[in-house]
């Protein structure tokens, strides 16, 4: 995959209209998780540095094209302030005359944020008149918003056809990691796919048992393999009515040669809360009245006898009910372990989607896998191998 970064531009004296992610979790107006603003401040600060204007552009809830005061991006502006540690001037609007009065008054270095885009109908309707509004503001388009490369928007696919565009040092970075973990992996490649559900996931495990060694299947997930099997699951959650699809996927794996890993042990409660009563059994003695919510220790260490034998990991979802304790062991047992396997230059290690950041995070894990992304939705359909249009119009 080939795609221009900011090596190959020059960017002193240019707009820059910079498409990045402000969408970040608030309440009461203040911004809770500053994650990915974190991760664009160094492009940001190397277009500034090198002499461009960044025109920041983002979009911010789902206001459905109406101008709605909550969905303001004016509430993420002090927060982005703070971690940029500069002014950054603020346009009532994404086009028109308050965004064109901004920028002509930016002096080269300066950043200035655009209203939400989405406040326009034209923005998700991937509008041609309203891509001209925008396009009239810039010189030059930076794409460093991976997490909104699904959509085909205006400002995330559109853009990128109308001006020179280029991949920001996030977008770079996502890029690189992907493509390393699953376009030309080293192998053995082992994929962790974990969560509630095998029904939000079908895509993504037909996708990865025809690229990956080992696929390991936990959480909630695992339960639907397991009554897949004639195992009992007790009370736990389970999609009894894809037995037959979960057989299909190990059926599949079998062609493809692809090793399917399930638990061999549980740790289970009879209540859904934390530090409830609980004990391992065997998978093949799971109660009537039983909940599976974790992964026992002796699944846990095949899973890190397995991991070490791999040179790529890409993990998706935990293992168990990891919010709770004691239900985290698993998933904080396995991701220490990839974490140490990193460190000592064994394994390359991406993972994404939002549990499993919180998951990693909560394990003290997080910061040493090699990439950590923080997008959900673009996560997943990479991973089951769709096109991103986002993507596609840098690389196209």
């Amino acid at each position: 995959m080939t795609f221009k970064t900011l090596d190959d531009v020059d960017v002193k004296g240019k707009r820059v209209l910079l498409r990045v992610d402000l969408n970040v979790p608030m309440e009461e107006g203040r911004v809770t998780d500053a994650t990915r603003i974190e991760r664009i401040l160094p492009t940001i600060n190397e277009i500034s540095e090198k002499g461009g204007k960044v025109v920041l552009l983002s979009h911010y809830g789902r206001p459905k094209g109406q101008r709605v005061e909550e969905d303001s991006l004016r509430h993420v502006l002090p927060t982005l302030e703070h971690h940029l540690k500069r002014k950054v001037a603020f346009a009532e609007d994404c086009v028109g005359a308050p965004a064109e009065a901004v920028i002509a008054a930016m002096k080269d270095g300066d950043v200035a944020l655009l209203e939400n885009t989405r406040f326009h109908k034209g923005e998700e309707k991937n509008d041609p008149a309203f891509v001209d509004e925008v396009a009239k503001l810039g010189d030059i388009f930076v794409h460093d918003a991976f997490s909104a490369a699904h959509r085909a928007h205006a400002t995330t696919e559109a853009i990128a056809r109308r001006l020179p565009a280029f991949a920001g040092r996030t977008m770079q970075a996502e890029l690189e990691a992907l493509g390393s973990a699953l376009t030309n992996p080293a192998r053995p490649v082992m994929a962790v796919v974990g969560g509630a559900k095998v029904s939000t996931k079908l895509e993504l495990l037909g996708n990865l048992v025809a690229k990956v060694d080992y696929l390991v299947i936990g959480g909630g997930m695992a339960n639907t393999f397991l009554a897949a099997q004639g195992k009992p699951v007790g009370k736990s959650l389970c999609e009894h009515d894809l037995a037959g699809t979960a057989r299909d996927i190990l059926e599949k794996a079998k062609t493809a040669n692809c090793t399917v890993v399930l638990p061999v042990d549980a740790t289970v409660a009879q209540k859904f809360e934390a530090h409830a009563p609980s004990h391992i059994v065997s998978v093949d003695h799971v109660g009537a009245d039983d909940m599976i919510l974790d992964v026992g220790p002796k699944s846990v260490a095949q899973v890190e006898s397995l991991l070490a034998q791999c040179k790529t990991l890409v993990w998706n979802g935990p293992f168990g009910a990891f919010e709770l304790p004691p239900f985290d062991e698993g998933t904080n047992a396995v991701a220490q372990t990839a974490a140490r396997l990193t460190v000592e230059g064994k394994l390359l290690s991406v993972a994404g989607g939002g549990d499993t950041v919180a998951a990693l995070n909560q394990a003290h894990a997080g910061q040493e896998f090699s990439y950590v992304s923080t997008a959900g939705g673009a996560f997943l359909e990479w991973l089951e191998g769709k096109t991103l249009p986002g993507v596609a119009a840098l690389t196209g």
